[in-house]
């Protein structure tokens, strides 16, 4: 009878390490990109929205330049689906221009067709600096940072002319409203992809 309680000690002794073990290999498995993320997102120009975006993705995130990247990659799947809604909305408001019929007023066409050409360079210069934060060297570090920087410097330039032209069109109810959030927010995350890569400069890409 005595040796039914020791047995029973014995094996909750032999089951634990392996389940601490366990736990501490998931903890140690979530907490670096997780603790990354939010050091690194405490100082961007919009860090709660750095923070659950960067939280979210799927890819990894466990070096400075894994971020950086994350960062971009955010910014050019905003910038593709608004692109890809701006052209829909500006076929269907007559092409953009002052010709063509479809709604709204000429202004209006003409500020849909301006932020059609200027997200769309956005999401090529995007595109071009995530290839380029993909292919970082030693060597030609300081000079592919320069690029990435002027890449999203100009697609954040873009996004913020788009908004400003949209800022001029009188009325323009539902559809400029839309605009202006959609675009607000991809500025917002294209700012927060310029501070990941002014960062990864200033660490010169470690790990």
């Amino acid at each position: 009878m005595s040796l039914l309680p020791l047995i029973l000690l014995s094996l909750a002794l032999l089951s634990q390490p392996h389940s601490v073990a366990a736990r501490r290999r998931g903890h140690d498995f979530q907490a670096p990109s997780s603790d990354l993320v939010r050091t690194s997102c405490v100082h961007a120009n919009y860090p709660n929205l750095c923070l659950r975006t960067l939280s979210a993705y799927s890819g990894p995130a466990r070096t400075p330049r894994d971020l950086a990247q994350a960062a971009v990659n955010v910014s050019l799947d905003r910038a593709s689906r608004v692109s890809k809604y701006l052209a829909r909305t500006a076929s269907s408001y007559g092409g953009g221009g002052s010709s063509g019929g479809g709604g709204g007023s000429k202004r209006q066409r003409a500020a849909l067709g301006d932020c059609v050409e200027q997200i769309s360079d956005s999401v090529e210069e995007l595109s071009k600096t995530l290839a380029e934060l993909q292919h970082l060297r030693w060597e030609t570090f300081r000079w592919q940072m320069s690029n990435a920087q002027t890449w999203v410097s100009a697609a954040l330039t873009n996004e913020d002319t788009c908004l400003d032209g949209f800022q001029g069109v009188d009325g323009g109810g539902k559809l400029k409203a839309d605009v202006k959030r959609k675009i607000t927010n991809l500025a917002r995350v294209t700012s927060n992809a310029l501070y990941m890569i002014n960062r990864l400069d200033e660490t010169r890409g470690r790990s």
